[in-house]
């Protein structure tokens, strides 16, 4: 069974401690940049195994009377479509979907901004929308020479161009649907604002990744590294905090060098700077809750092999590149690892070569039992291992059918005949659909169905590129696939 790595409960008992002490320093007001995920932060609950997906947002709703937050998007982001990977969606309308979950979570969205704006089209029409809903809307523009002009950008032709965002409580969360959005810049603007107010009011960063009180090369950091690969993020040791307190300590690359400027420009904003080192910004608990060292270094592994293929799979579709892959793959070597570690490629490569190379997939329960699946006339290889993992997890013998064809056959007609898909067989939403319409009257489906949340933590890898739809119930699931870097056929156009 898995272990468990991570105390959760700690974690939020002493993050909550360390911001309001912040919070505290600085005289009653905080602007702290929220890096990565509010919540949905799969990647920590994955790398740090008893981390919480929503433990950030938990720790906000314990000081939800303190807590303002404010969302940040890049113009531009808007303009180019771009898209949040792990939920298919753009920006901007992860920008609504952010703000309903906060609102559902009883926490206060105070306001949008729109960072690096300058006129753009798309994002004056979603300025345009916001405010029609009710919600907020600051515009921060590009500053040229940002962030090294540090007398430009602290100027009333820099900071002094952006709008002040109107905030009411002490600590004020400056998040984004994604990195780049600008969150650093719209805190120090704010700071700059707040000053020309007199107005007491600071800066911290929660960053959960790299662990700054764990070593440079130990797995976790690594995770972190392939996980930004495409971002060209790497782990160092800081030697600002080195030199000052001659204690060693980890972080990355951008908030190293960019430092020195950060400095400058507290010091031209408030006459000092209430920093030593890049770490010294962050408020980050999490080394001190690693319960199982042993537990979040294999879980960092898997996830640093997980990484590998994505990135292969964004080459092989066109949306990424040799020198990410490839940087990935130097992280592996580092880590004394290789795609071997992942006892599920070689399962499902086995069975793909005993079908004659069709399509196949294997899942490695939570127990380390291994199940296949193979594709069929009825079935694609998803359906197939899904159905069959959830026999293994019934008790169910295998040989047994659970959905008779009678049910299958009409699905086929519909896809075929009426909505003219050239593929008769089950995609995964449409297998679980009809196993759902086989519960009613057949004991052994609805036993199945009962052990689909023992699903969730497994792992998975298939031969092929899945479909979306495929890829997305794995996810909702909580199964962590991978894919082959390779399509089911040679055609030039995939869906």
């Amino acid at each position: 069974m898995k272990r468990t790595g991570f105390d959760n409960d700690a974690y939020i008992s002493k993050q909550s401690e360390q911001i309001s002490k912040r919070i505290k320093d600085f005289g009653g007001k905080l602007y702290l940049e929220f890096g990565g995920k509010l919540f949905d932060d799969y990647h920590a609950s994955r790398v740090l195994p008893g981390f919480a997906p929503d433990s950030k947002l938990q720790m906000l709703r314990s000081i939800a009377s303190d807590v303002e937050i404010v969302i940040v998007i890049n113009a531009g982001d808007i303009e180019s479509n771009k898209i949040r990977r792990d939920l298919g969606i753009t920006y901007d309308t992860d920008v609504l979907r952010l703000i309903d979950a906060f609102r559902e979570n009883g926490l206060y969205v105070g306001s949008v901004v729109l960072s690096q704006y300058s006129g753009q089209p798309s994002a004056t029409a979603f300025r345009t929308k916001l405010e029609r809903l009710g919600v907020k809307v600051f515009l921060n523009y590009a500053i040229e020479g940002y962030p090294y002009n540090v007398s430009h950008i602290v100027s009333e032709n820099g900071f002094g161009k952006n709008e002040f965002i109107e905030t009411t409580r002490p600590l004020v969360v400056i998040t984004a649907p994604g990195p780049g959005s600008g969150k650093m810049s719209t805190c120090l603007s704010q700071l700059y604002h707040e000053n020309l107010r007199g107005n007491k009011a600071g800066y911290a960063k929660f960053e959960t990744f790299p662990i700054w009180n764990l070593p440079l090369k130990h797995p976790v950091n690594l995770a972190y590294e392939a996980a930004t690969a495409d971002l060209n993020d790497v782990n160092m040791i800081d030697p600002y905090h080195l030199e000052a307190y001659g204690e060693t300590t980890v972080n990355y690359n951008r908030d190293v060098e960019v430092f020195p400027v950060l400095n400058a420009i507290f010091e031209k904003i408030e006459g000092k700077s209430p920093y030593k080192s890049p770490t010294d910004m962050g408020v980050n608990m999490a080394g001190y809750c690693i319960c199982d060292e042993e537990a979040v270094r294999q879980a960092s592994y898997d996830e640093i092999i997980r990484r590998y293929f994505a990135a292969l799979n964004d080459l092989r579709i066109g949306t990424g590149s040799k020198e990410a892959a490839s940087k990935i793959e130097n992280l592996m070597n580092q880590a004394g690892i290789s795609v071997d570690n992942r006892r599920v490629i070689k399962a499902a490569l086995e069975k793909s070569a005993a079908t004659g190379g069709k399509p196949a997939v294997a899942i490695e329960l939570n127990d380390s039992t291994i199940i296949t699946g193979k594709t069929s006339d009825l079935l694609g290889a998803s359906s197939a291992a899904l159905l069959n993992a959830m026999k293994k997890l019934s008790g169910l013998p295998d040989e047994l059918l659970m959905i008779s064809p009678s049910i299958i056959e009409p699905i086929q007609k519909l896809k075929t005949d009426i909505l003219k898909n050239r593929n008769p067989r089950l995609h995964t939403d449409e297998t679980l659909i009809a196993l759902t319409m086989s519960a009613t009257a057949n004991p052994d489906a609805a036993l199945a169905l009962d052990s689909v949340p023992l699903l969730r933590g497994a792992q998975a890898h298939s031969t092929v590129i899945l479909s979306q739809t495929d890829q997305e119930i794995f996810r909702k699931l909580g199964i962590d696939i991978t894919c082959e870097p390779d399509y089911e056929n040679k055609k030039l156009y995939h869906k």
